[in-house]
This record gives C-alpha cells, sequence and structure tokens, in this order.
C-alpha cells in the first residue's frame, strides 16, 4: 500500500517537475530534485497517517472491540521478524541445497548491492548484514514507535522506513530526489539502532556467542559506516560472530569502498545464517519485553490518582 503510494507520487511529482525533453541548468535541475522529493516525502507522510488515523478513529467510534482489533491487526503487520527471518533463510537454502549462483539470486532480492560477482562468502556476509540491519528498521523500531504512539505511529515509522529503501539511494536518478527520504530515515532511526545494538550485546550472551567481543567491536566499529546507524547492530552481529562484514561492494556497477566492521577471528560460513536469525531472534524478544514493561510502567503512572 506505502510502496504503491510513493510509486504514484514519485510519476506524478515528475511529470509535474521535469518535462520530457527539458534543458536546465545542473543547479536548478539540483534544486528542482530536493523539492520534488520533499514534496514526495509530505505527501506519503500526510497520506499514510491520515488514513490510518481516520479508519481507527471510525472504528473505535464504532465499538472499542473494532478499534482495537483494527489496530492490533495493523502493529502485527509493521512487523517484519518471520518475513526477514523466511527471505535471508532463502539464501540459505539457495547455497546448501543448490548453488552459488542461486545464492547470488536469493540474495539480490534483499540487499541494494550488486551481487552477481560475489563468491559464497559475500552472499553470506550480505544475508547477514541484512539480517543486522533490519533488526532494527523492522523489528526494534516498529515496536518502538507503537509504544509511543500506537498503530499511528508505527505507520508513520513504516512510510518512512519504506520511502528509504526505494529512492534513498545515491545513484544518478535519486541521489537529490531521495535526500530527504533518507535524511528523515536516520533520523527516525537514530534511537532505536542503538536500543537495537544494546539489546543484541545481550542476546549474544544469552544466545552462546561471543558477547564480550560484540561489545568490543561495537564501541570500536559502531561508526564504521556512512550511514549513522547502519554499523550499530552490524559491529555487534560481526562481533558476536566473531567474523568481519562490510568492506567495499558494488552498487549500480559502480565500486563503493566502505570500511571493514568486525575482526575475521574465523572464516564466514553459510551457518553464520543461521546464527544470525537466533540473534535476531533473541534481540526481538529483549525488545518485546523492555518496550512492553516501560508501556506498563507509563500507563500505571498516568493512572495514579491526581496524574491527568
Amino acid at each position: 500500500m506505502i510502496g504503491h503510494l510513493i510509486l504514484g507520487s514519485e510519476k506524478i511529482i515528475r511529470r509535474l517537475f521535469f518535462r520530457t525533453g527539458q534543458k536546465e541548468a545542473p543547479e536548478r535541475r539540483k534544486k528542482k530534485e530536493y523539492a520534488g522529493g520533499a514534496l514526495l516525502a509530505v505527501i506519503v507522510l500526510a497520506v499514510s497517517v491520515a488514513v490510518t488515523a481516520l479508519l481507527l478513529g471510525i472504528l473505535y467510534r464504532i465499538s472499542v472491540w473494532a478499534g482495537l482489533m483494527a489496530e492490533t491487526f495493523l502493529c502485527y503487520q509493521l512487523f517484519a521478524v518471520k518475513s526477514l527471518k523466511t527471505e535471508s533463510d532463502k539464501v540459505y537454502q539457495a547455497l546448501t541445497d543448490e548453488s552459488l549462483e542461486a545464492g547470488r539470486k536469493a540474495v539480490s532480492m534483499i540487499v541494494g548491492r550488486d551481487t552477481r560477482e560475489l563468491d559464497e562468502k559475500g552472499v553470506v556476509k550480505a544475508a547477514v548484514e541484512t539480517v543486522a540491519e533490519n533488526t532494527s528498521d523492522g523489528i526494534v523500531a516498529p515496536m518502538f514507535y507503537m509504544v509511543m504512539g500506537g498503530a499511528v505511529l508505527g505507520v508513520a515509522y513504516k512510510a518512512i522506513n519504506t520511502m528509504d529503501s526505494m529512492i534513498g539511494y545515491k545513484n544518478e536518478k535519486y541521489r537529490y530526489f531521495g535526500t530527504v527520504a533518507a535524511r528523515l530515515d536516520d533520523v527516525v532511526n537514530y534511537l532505536p539502532a542503538r536500543l537495537s545494538a544494546w539489546l543484541m550485546t545481550a542476546a549474544a550472551f544469552v544466545c552462546g556467542y561471543d558477547g564480550k567481543n560484540a561489545y568490543r567491536i561495537y564501541r570500536r566499529d559502531r561508526h564504521n559506516h556512512k550511514s549513522p546507524n547502519s554499523a550499530q547492530t552490524e559491529s555487534v552481529m560481526a562481533g558476536a560472530l566473531d567474523i568481519q562484514l562490510a568492506g567495499n561492494a558494488y552498487y549500480f556497477g559502480k565500486l563503493y569502498e566502505k570500511p571493514t566492521i568486525g575482526d575475521a577471528k574465523r572464516e564466514v560460513e553459510v551457518q553464520d545464517i543461521r546464527r544470525s536469525h537466533r540473534l535476531l531472534y533473541g534481540t526481538a524478544w529483549f525488545a518485546l519485553l523492555l518496550l512492553l514493561a516501560v508501556q506498563a510502567a507509563v500507563t500505571g503512572l498516568l493512572l495514579q490518582p491526581g496524574i491527568n
């Protein structure tokens, strides 16, 4: 739904802002790209929040139970625990049961980088990095915002995150058009990414991985990424599994030099995908328990006599 809204809005904005065959000065084009991307962000956020609030408002007026059921359903839809595990596990199955080429194809469905030249270790690393980053983006962050503001704020976060995943690229098409979406995503993920890193570190101890090294690598490498948030959980994942992640990668046919994350205490292997799943679920459970406790504490405080 949000994805269709983004695509439709982009088509209309580009048709209005950029006429076919029109030649413009680079600086003017750049400003129009920024403005068009900003307008898209406003439209997508406004429509997503307004529709959700209106729907829930109507249902809650009809019946508290109808509103509660609808809000519960919406909140459930915002989580990506099972889908993240399922999609990354397809990479594991492709590498173990089929071929490297099948693994490249499977991982290309969940990452933005070029996968055609990746060796087996490269495919595994890409899958593990995706699990690490999306533990925050797809699980902890939605929980965080739903606790803060229910399904409405959860949908607002999802709209921003989806915009970033669709137009937040630094290629020729979206370098300026996707800037606002990318910056918004950086802002809304700032706290959840750091919370996710701490919860994943705790999960590393509980799941039997190298928790001490997870904390050490987190402290050292959590800024080894152009994004202010991506390396937070990737560094914990690398440390917990005693492997090295990140490094140079190709995007849209161009090589981007990127720092590594973690130490190569051992070689990356296919089983690391399954190990990342244990950390994914461990982190999700810690996040659920923590945020439910926070919500219960706040609710209890608000219900105390004399507090309005």
